[in-house]
């Protein structure tokens, strides 16, 4: 493990055939790669954007205090700014095959906030294993008012092509199909992925990606998380993305953790929120 600073501070391990990396730009995981694993499980445009002030395509970009454009439809930046903002590293222990980060973000970090003037905490803890990848997201609320807030853990993972790879788990679930601008869906088998897919499920259970070219299978849990989001740009809005190489859709398929829209929660003073999501990696 070393720390490292460019093209942004983080830290990162890379031996022995394992991979993993944090960005203290918005404590965004950007690799994950297991001793052992063929190919990457997390992915990273080629034309990101590493700046400050910049959002980072690819990894696991955490979306707070909103989601997208919010529940008003117009809050900016998009995803919140806890994706834009240097959080403050407050753990690191890296020991066997475990490497453990911790961060750290709060109101006096962001400036001035109209769409979200509250005194809060959020704490994101980051966990590599051989195995799995664990990344809990706490938020506390210090102020005297109560607040809502939504939040994703906005997860790309690699894969070997986006049209060959079938997504189980949510048969039955209903879901907005932002795309199509409908809320009155319900999921009918495996999500295949044959054209721009936007979609946010009402769901809590556990997700499977099986991923037949690189002859593997990606499984997402998660914990106190109402929702699932499942995205892939396809071809006109990715090439319409300054930080998303053209030809990169097909190796990349996100699913994500959330709380968002009519599942955003709620603190009053005092209270936390713990929403937490796993990625382990087996074969086919």
């Amino acid at each position: 493990m070393q720390l490292i600073d460019s093209p942004l501070a983080g830290v990162v391990a890379d031996q022995d055939g394992r991979q993993a990396g944090v960005y203290d730009h918005g404590a965004h995981v950007f690799s994950w790669q297991p001793r052992g694993a063929e190919h990457p499980v997390l992915w990273m445009s080629a034309a990101s954007m590493f700046a400050p002030g910049q959002p980072i395509r690819g990894g696991v970009p955490v979306c707070f205090p909103w989601f997208g454009p919010g529940r008003t439809g117009d809050l900016a930046p998009g995803h919140g700014f806890a994706r834009l903002a240097s959080w403050t590293r407050t753990q690191l222990l890296d020991e066997d095959d475990r490497l453990l980060v911790t961060y750290r973000l709060d109101e006096s970090q962001v400036g001035d906030q109209p769409n979200f003037p509250h005194a809060f905490t959020a704490e994101l803890t980051v966990e590599f294993t051989e195995k799995h990848v664990d990344l809990a997201l706490e938020v506390t609320n210090t102020g005297d008012e109560q607040f809502s807030y939504e939040e994703a853990l906005h997860t790309y993972l690699a894969v070997g092509d986006s049209r060959e790879i079938s997504i189980t788990g949510l048969e039955g679930a209903s879901y907005l199909d932002k795309v199509a601008g409908t809320t009155e869906n319900t999921q009918q088998g495996a999500i295949r992925i044959e054209a721009e897919t936007d979609r946010v499920y009402d769901s809590t259970v556990d997700v499977t990606l099986d991923d037949p070219v690189w002859a593997r299978r990606l499984v997402v849990s998660k914990t106190n998380s109402a929702n699932t989001v499942v995205w892939n740009p396809w071809v006109a809005k990715s090439a319409a993305m300054p930080d998303f190489g053209d030809d990169e859709w097909p190796h990349m398929v996100c699913i994500e953790a959330a709380n968002a829209l009519d599942e955003a929660i709620t603190l009053t003073p005092g209270q936390s929120h713990l929403m937490s999501q796993r990625i382990t990696l087996l074969d086919a």
